[in-house]
């Protein structure tokens, strides 16, 4: 059986739209989401649809995700969300059904999964705090923290991919779809086959030209966001 794994799309729809073209050539049976629909872009509503296209899929929460339910409760402040990402939360409360604002709600912070004997821990960020970043650099001894007995310890995050290989499990952040930190208009996510056991690191390339416009109409103010997707 092979298992993708995707986090960190935050409403690209084009880099989501490139990575699901993928997935169907791909002979993908199952989906793992590790967090960050929403955040920086502004297509969390065609990303919810293109998603709901797929079977078997499970999702957890990340820290945008958590973001969008604190502004729905009025425990943030709009205005220091847009200084720092930008309007894509705004724009997202105002599009979304209220089926889709419960279904955030209803996400876990972390999910342990078991598929044809393979094993596996979903966390957006460490398993010891959802909030955690892991980078490629990050101390040995703090990617040692993140074993568990668990085949795969999967997460997300820092946008950042790599792989690190502990007593008990294989650790793997997966990068970001929609907001790759290591090359812009790449959407970073992964394969694993349970059969074999093995795992693959999958880079897609999309076309960034459409996103970029939206940014300069909508968040000109902010050039991380065009930036980033420039690296």
């Amino acid at each position: 059986m092979k298992v993708a794994v995707l986090s960190d799309i935050h409403g690209n729809q084009y880099a989501l739209k490139a990575v699901s073209e993928e997935l169907r050539k791909s002979g993908i049976e199952n989906i793992f989401i590790l967090g960050d629909l929403v955040g920086y872009y502004y297509g969390v509503q065609s990303v919810l649809n293109m998603l709901s296209n797929f079977e078997n899929t499970v999702y957890i929460k990340g820290n945008h995700d958590q973001m969008l339910l604190d502004l729905l409760d009025g425990k943030i402040d709009e205005g220091s969300i847009v200084s720092k990402y930008g309007s894509s939360h705004i724009l997202a409360v105002e599009s979304l059904k209220k089926s889709e604002k419960d279904f955030f709600n209803n996400l876990k912070d972390s999910h342990l999964v078991t598929l044809e004997g393979t094993s596996f821990s979903l966390n957006h960020g460490s398993p010891m705090d959802k909030n955690q970043y892991l980078y490629p650099d990050t101390d040995r001894t703090i990617l040692e923290q993140c074993d568990q007995e668990v085949d795969f310890v999967l997460v997300g995050h820092s946008h950042y991919s790599f792989a690190f290989r502990n007593k008990m499990s294989m650790l793997v952040n997966v990068g970001s779809v929609g907001q790759s930190r290591e090359k812009g208009g790449i959407a970073s996510w992964c394969i694993i086959d349970t059969h074999s056991g093995s795992f693959q690191m999958k880079y897609t390339p999309y076309d960034t030209g459409a996103l970029l416009k939206e940014i300069k109409e909508k968040d000109p103010q902010i050039p991380y966001l065009q930036n980033v997707l420039l690296r």
